[in-house]
């Protein structure tokens, strides 16, 4: 084999496709620095709303009346003060029927009348059940008041049962006019383990027999008890309520607000002690609330959570629980109030309710309850806060209850997931909640939210949003993809609402994170159905063209947002080998970046270029015959630019190349504005024209193109640019450029030798990939001279740093790589060093010192 053929065996064409079966971390750098890369965008940002209110004013529900209000007065007129119904949320009809019962006088009593028994009733007879024997000693009586008849007997037998009423002390006047009884007073409230010991104290006065059960009468004693601990206890609250009422009725001074905070206070401890808090602690709770709802008017913030704190401790349920979370949601509206929540237990209160409310029975107050979180989780010490109380976890629960209610109450649910993926917006801007969304599967949740409410755009523009900021995080992105039919969603949201340009930037973001750093990603995505057909779709409908009507400046910029997201996402998806090449044979896709290229400029959208420039490398990346690229029998008129812009085409190409010999005008097309993409001053803008350069360059005509219209010229000017990765591209330039042995004089008549030879002293002790590039290079350009190269000045200085660079033994730790600085990043310099450099570097000290 000759000389000849040993150089183009080892120096081929720039970038040259490798498959190695196992590929080491310097081989697989290499690959990402020389071929495809991934594109990198900023997040969209979400601007803070200027006040606090429900739902923005881009929301679909901004002028709908069948929305919650966000707007009302609270008085104590608005609450109902007997509120002593069970918190289940179940009403119960009224009765048709109230027993009447008539006193008569003692000779109007019939005899038919029955007369009470004279010996207690006998449970063991007839075998009776425990219940039953239980209920007929807890209403025996010793004596029985007159009666209107026996039926009437029976019907308040009934009710006193019904009622479960403790055994109760008659007396009859003697005109028999008036009946009185003194009702058992109820004892303290007791804790769980307590409870549960008197509870076994009850059973044990129930005893066994053979006929039945048998009810011991020994309870008197306990009564009297029970009686008088509860009025002690009471003794206690009645002087504060009445301080209250006192302190209340002499206006609304600073002194007396914080004296009413104190006395609240106060009461709560009193009621905690007394086992008076809760929906049945205490039987007086009417007096409390009726008390408790007067302060209300005194329109005092710190007063109120005070109230709602007490009142949600109550268990206050119905139209007083409605009124209660109005009451807090309209204190946390100012965000001089967010102080007053750190001090007290309304956020325990709030978090309890959403796990133990339904949505059918209390939908509006779950609605403002959410919609106060939201507004506080824009607080960063709240934030904190409502973390420490597992916020995160009340969340997950909270979500799968509202996925699964009626469909009556569906429209509700949508009303609260705004509120509460809104306040799971502002969660996921903290660092410690981050693992949290991923523990507690929320990510998946949130997918389970965007496939019921998938309608409703302000449900998922939180949803994508939550997903922009996460999806930039390795943990969360991988939990998301994980996630059953993701892509396929995200799919469909941004077909069904694709003029919602804020849900379509945010999906088109977190799709291009989730196919940044993932293979299998990437062709998820592409296997999704009508992936590519939806995201042409979306370009074709975001492309700004001369005939669209006259757009404001901030739709330019809103369309741009979302053609740089959604280009970023195909750059990304191009990676894969398939995706990469099915996309080079779309001509739609092709058509439209062409477009772009033409309809912008780099001054102008510098950004979106960059990124259309970057989808055009890394297609042109794919050789095949079924590239756009390379077919010759497309012509510019089948493109999508107008036939203006055609014309305006071929003025710009006599006007900047004097010799065109290219027949493919799509390779022309991509040639001419890559080369207004060089001469630009964005570093950016000019390395991704260069690398489509290094690209197309393994082509015989687009070489020629080149050194006949003195492109090579600039290309040697961009080893001056001190920029490593530019460095990198215009060497791989240069290489395929001296593959032809006429154009190798050119090169050297451009100072193309010694400009190499100072790229390799700057920038080859640190970066063994730039340094094994430009010597393929050099060995391409000094085939056949390597005598005369010795000769002159750069030739010996060439000797001298490729006799260093190969001195220094990779396995000696002391002398390897001193360049490099980092000790953590030594092994991939050395695998770098031993693939990339010095083969390459050997053969051509071989060639120079022949």
């Amino acid at each position: 084999m000759g000389a000849m053929e040993r150089k183009y065996e080892l120096c081929g064409p720039f970038l040259p496709r490798r498959h190695p079966s196992l590929k080491t971390s310097a081989e697989i750098v290499d690959e990402a620095r020389r071929t495809l890369r991934a594109q990198s965008t900023q997040r969209p940002c979400t601007p803070r709303d200027g006040q606090r209110q429900l739902f923005a004013r881009s929301s679909i529900r901004a002028d709908h009346n069948s929305r919650p209000s966000s707007t009302f007065s609270l008085h104590a007129q608005n609450f109902d003060v007997s509120d002593s119904r069970p918190s289940s949320g179940t009403r119960l009809s009224p009765l048709e029927h109230k027993s009447k019962v008539a006193v008569l006088n003692k000779d109007e009593i019939p005899k038919s009348s029955p007369k009470p028994p004279t010996e207690p009733v006998d449970t063991k007879r007839g075998g009776l059940a425990g219940s039953r024997a239980r209920l007929l000693r807890a209403t025996s009586l010793t004596t029985l008041p007159p009666l209107a008849g026996h039926a009437d007997a029976q019907e308040r037998l009934k009710l006193g049962m019904s009622r479960k009423l403790p055994p109760a002390q008659s007396q009859v006047c003697g005109d028999h006019k008036e009946v009185s009884s003194v009702p058992h007073k109820p004892g303290p409230r007791r804790t769980q383990s307590e409870s549960r010991l008197a509870q076994a104290n009850d059973d044990a006065r129930v005893r066994t027999t053979e006929g039945g059960l048998e009810w011991r009468t020994d309870l008197g004693d306990g009564q009297n008890a029970t009686s008088t601990g509860a009025e002690s206890k009471w003794d206690r609250i009645a002087p504060l309520l009445q301080e209250l009422k006192a302190t209340a009725a002499s206006g609304s001074s600073e002194a007396s607000l914080e004296r009413l905070c104190d006395l609240c206070a106060n009461l709560h401890d009193a009621l905690a002690e007394a086992g008076m808090l809760g929906h049945h602690g205490c039987k007086k709770r009417s007096t409390i609330l009726r008390t408790l709802f007067q302060l209300i008017d005194l329109n005092s913030s710190r007063l109120d959570l005070h109230v709602a704190e007490l009142c949600l401790a109550l268990r206050v349920s119905g139209n007083n629980l409605l009124n209660i979370c109005k009451l807090v949601f309209q204190t946390s509206r100012n965000e001089s109030n967010d102080s007053l929540f750190q001090n007290n237990s309304v956020i325990d209160f709030l978090l309890g309710l959403l796990l133990r409310e339904e949505v059918s029975t209390s939908g509006e107050a779950l609605f403002y309850c959410v919609g106060t979180l939201k507004f506080l989780s824009g607080n960063a010490a709240i934030v904190r806060l409502l973390l420490d109380k597992n916020c995160m976890r009340v969340a997950q629960k909270f979500i799968r209850k509202l996925c699964t209610v009626d469909d009556a109450y569906f429209t509700m649910a949508g009303h609260i997931f705004v509120q509460l993926t809104a306040a799971l917006r502002n969660l996921a801007d903290q660092p410690e909640a981050r693992p949290l969304f991923v523990s507690y599967a929320l990510m998946s949740q949130l997918c389970l939210v965007l496939q019921r409410h998938r309608q409703d755009q302000d449900v998922c523009t939180n949803v994508s949003r939550i997903y922009s900021k996460l999806s930039s995080y390795a943990e969360c992105r991988l939990s998301l993809a994980e996630t059953p039919d993701c892509y396929q969603l995200f799919l469909e949201l941004l077909s069904k609402h694709h003029h919602k340009q804020d849900l379509v930037v945010r999906l088109l973001f977190t799709l291009g994170n989730l196919t940044a750093k993932s293979d299998e990603a990437r062709q998820q995505l592409f296997r999704c159905e009508d992936c590519v057909d939806t995201l042409l779709r979306l370009y074709d409908d975001y492309q700004l063209r001369e005939d669209s009507p006259a757009p404001t400046a901030a739709s330019v910029r809103e369309g741009e947002d979302v053609l740089v997201k959604l280009v970023r996402v195909l750059a990304n998806m191009c990676i894969h080998p398939d995706v990469g090449a099915a996309l080079a044979s779309n001509t739609t896709c092709i058509q439209l970046l062409m477009e772009t290229l033409e309809l912008r400029s780099v001054q102008e959208s510098e950004e979106l270029i960059v990124n259309v420039a970057a989808t055009i490398n890394n297609l042109t990346f794919y050789h095949k015959d079924s590239s756009v690229l390379k077919r010759s029998q497309l012509a510019i008129a089948d493109c999508r630019t107008k036939k203006k812009q055609i014309s305006t085409i071929q003025i710009n190409v006599k006007n900047t190349f004097r010799n065109v010999v290219l027949k493919n005008p799509s390779v022309l097309f991509v040639l001419l504005v890559m080369w207004k993409l060089m001469l630009s001053s964005n570093m950016d803008a000019m390395l991704e024209a260069t690398r489509v350069y290094g690209n197309l360059s393994q082509s015989k005509d687009v070489r020629d193109f080149i050194m006949q219209n003195e492109v090579h010229r600039f290309v040697v000017t961009l080893l001056d640019s001190k920029n490593p990765d530019v460095c990198f591209s215009a060497c791989g330039v240069l290489t395929n450029l001296a593959l032809d042995p006429p154009y190798r004089g050119s090169l050297s008549l451009e100072g193309a030798s010694a400009k190499l030879t100072d790229c390799l002293r700057d920038f080859g002790a640190g970066d063994w990939q730039l340094a094994g590039q430009v010597c393929q290079a050099l060995w391409n350009m000094t085939s056949g001279g390597s005598e005369k190269l010795l000769d002159t000045q750069e030739g010996r200085s060439l000797l001298e740093i490729l006799t260093s660079y190969l001195a220094h033994c990779p396995s000696d730790e002391d002398k390897v790589l001193k360049w490099a600085g980092n000790k953590d990043v030594s092994g991939y310099h050395r695998e770098s060093w031993e693939l990339d450099f010095r083969p390459v570097a050997q053969k051509l000290l071989t060639e120079i010192v022949r």
